[in-house]
């Protein structure tokens, strides 16, 4: 929290507290000494971010022992001197990208290593390996079901590795459940509705609980690759399918990187809405077009 300016009609006045010249002087105690030890982890870390120092190199900094450090900064702040780092380190991203950088960019420059850090901080991915794929997800246990979205009926499906899968459709389908049926024949299925309902509020909640939802992801490599990189692009911007390949470092042409876009089945979280043509035209959207749209005014406005 940011503090209030006084107003116009408030005074600020500067008070000296008296002080006993009886009064033994006390060092400071141990709550006063985590303070500062905390405090000024925080400062150093702010200061070197782009560095990204690890707990190790903070210690040093701060002349304790790695277990205090994380003991005292843990009890004080909530968090971890790790994920206080990932906090700042990604709200400096998220203000990059809001101001028109590139997510490689926005990436380096807040001391990630590249886009894929940036990735880590959002989404956690999974993904499927080439014998579950052929196998049609043999040996995994899916539960699925239909619920209520902003945009439309939705059809979602998850194992205890995360959403496999995440449809928008007017309206209950069996063409939906036949489809996903055949294409995880090999796994167990079981329907739970009020399940996939709690889903679909966590999923379409405002601001979304990044880094508390999972993917299951079931492609190829490329594929795989190209969904990572549209996860890096930030709700509300738009990227060319030029831009997306370029990003993804596959040195694919735009078509291919239109395929993987076409073979996304899970919606919104895989953001394939946040694409465009180069020439700035919408394109296609396997969920429909006028969704497309919608979808990219509600991220504007959140």
């Amino acid at each position: 929290m940011h503090p209030t300016s006084a107003s116009s009609s408030e005074t600020i006045r500067s008070v000296t507290m008296p002080t006993s010249p009886t009064t033994p002087t006390k060092s400071p105690s141990p709550d006063h000494a985590h303070y500062r030890l905390v405090a000024d982890a925080i400062a150093y870390l702010r200061e070197h971010q782009r560095e990204q120092p690890d707990l190790a190199s903070l210690a040093r900094a701060m002349h304790t022992s790695e277990s205090h450090l994380q003991r005292v900064f843990s009890s004080w702040a909530g968090v971890s001197p790790k994920r206080f780092l990932q906090i700042i380190t990604r709200r400096y991203a998220v203000e990059a990208l809001r101001d028109d950088a590139s997510v490689l960019d926005a990436s380096l420059h807040a001391g990630l290593s590249g886009p894929g850090r940036l990735h880590d901080l959002t989404l956690s991915c999974d993904a499927m390996t080439p014998g579950e794929i052929a196998g049609r997800g043999k040996g995994i246990a899916l539960e699925y079901g239909w619920g209520d979205s902003p945009f439309g009926a939705a059809f979602v499906a998850w194992s205890d590795r995360g959403v496999c899968q995440l449809s928008f459709h007017e309206a209950k389908n069996p063409e939906v459940l036949r489809a996903f049926e055949d294409d995880w024949q090999g796994a167990t299925r079981v329907e739970h509705s009020a399940a996939a309902s709690a889903l679909l509020q966590r999923i379409f909640a405002n601001p979304l609980e990044r880094g508390k939802l999972h993917l299951l992801l079931r492609g190829t490599n490329f594929q795989v690759k190209v969904w990572e990189a549209l996860m890096q692009v930030a709700p509300g911007r738009l990227v060319s399918y030029q831009q997306l390949g370029a990003l993804a470092g596959t040195g694919q042409a735009h078509r291919a990187v239109g395929s993987a876009m076409a073979r996304n089945r899970i919606a919104y979280l895989i953001p394939c809405h946040r694409v465009i043509r180069q020439g700035g035209d919408w394109g296609n959207y396997r969920w429909g077009l006028e969704r497309k749209l919608a979808l990219h005014v509600w991220e504007q406005s959140a």
